[in-house]
This record gives C-alpha cells, sequence and structure tokens, in this order.
C-alpha cells in the first residue's frame, strides 16, 4: 500500500477488545520507532512498553487506553535531546513524536488499531512507572484490535480541511 492510502487508513480507536498483540507485531512497531529521524540522531526516545493486565491497571490511574492490550509511553531523555543554539529550543518532544508516529504508522500497516493519547496525568506515569529525572513522558499509545467498524478512509474529504486553508507558499 502506498503512505497516502496507510495514513489514510489510520483512525483513532476508542474501543478495543481483549484480544492480545502477538509478540512479533510489538516488535516491529518498537523497530519503526527505532528507524524514526531525531534532531542530531540523538535519539533521546525512551518507550516504556505496558502490556501486563498489573501495568495496563497503573497506566489506568495517569489516562485512558479504551481497553488497549498494549500500550506505549513514548518519552523524551532530555539530557540526550539536541538544543537550538539560537534559542535553546529543545528538540525532545519533537523527536518522541515522530518516533510514536512511526509507530502508530506502522501499528496501522500490521492491521492493528491505535488510539495517541494526550491526554494523562505525567506526574502519575512519573510516579507510577519509575521514570528518572529528566525522561518526560510525551504521550501514550494504545495499540490493539478492535470489534467496531473501520472508518472509511474517504472521511479526510469532508473532515480534514483543503490545502488552501493551511498551505502558504514563499510568505504568509
Amino acid at each position: 500500500m502506498d503512505f497516502i492510502e496507510l495514513a489514510k487508513k489510520r483512525y483513532s480507536t476508542r474501543n478495543f477488545n481483549n484480544k492480545k498483540v502477538e509478540q512479533v507485531k510489538l516488535e516491529k512497531i518498537l523497530e519503526a520507532g527505532r528507524v524514526a529521524p531525531t534532531a542530531a540522531n540523538l535519539q533521546p526516545q525512551r518507550i516504556l512498553v505496558i502490556k501486563t493486565e498489573a501495568g495496563l491497571e497503573k497506566l489506568k490511574k495517569a489516562g485512558n487506553v479504551y481497553g488497549a492490550q498494549l500500550a506505549f509511553v513514548v518519552c523524551a531523555d532530555h539530557s540526550f535531546s539536541w538544543k537550538r543554539a539560537f534559542d535553546g529550543k529543545d528538540t525532545a518532544e519533537i523527536d518522541a513524536s515522530i518516533v510514536a508516529t512511526h509507530m502508530i504508522l506502522e501499528a496501522t500497516d500490521l492491521g492493528l488499531n491505535s488510539i495517541w493519547v494526550g491526554y494523562f496525568k505525567p506526574d502519575v506515569i512519573k510516579a507510577e512507572f519509575a521514570l528518572p529525572e529528566g525522561v518526560e513522558p510525551i504521550n501514550i499509545l494504545g495499540i490493539g484490535y478492535s470489534d467496531e467498524e473501520r472508518k472509511s478512509p474517504d472521511r479526510h474529504n469532508t473532515e480534514r480541511k483543503p490545502l488552501t486553508e493551511t498551505v502558504r507558499y514563499e510568505t504568509f
């Protein structure tokens, strides 16, 4: 499948069933994150894999993964991230988001469903999963199987703004 087809196929699932994600698929998702580009190739991403019942229960204290049987807490280690010399901009969050995007698209390509969670309590994640100082949870990816009907890739024709509203050439 070509990239645009894959990107349009992916949607947020909020109703996962109890089927476990196979280890081989989990490893492919992690590999997709590993090969993602990061600023200066410093690779500040730190990925916490949560797949046990106990781990998923702890995760529920911080955020909702809608019953997904596999979750990744994608973190950024600020001690390893590139900082822009002109203004000190730390690219850790950007890098972690690029990694998460690669992972979520790989999951889609493997026939899995996903949800990108940004609404969570970072202090609870840090405490429950013993994140070291300087490691910030950036997002949570819920991955699994859903029984709900797949959303049509054609939904982008009506649910997304046209390029004329979001793109400018040469000047704003």
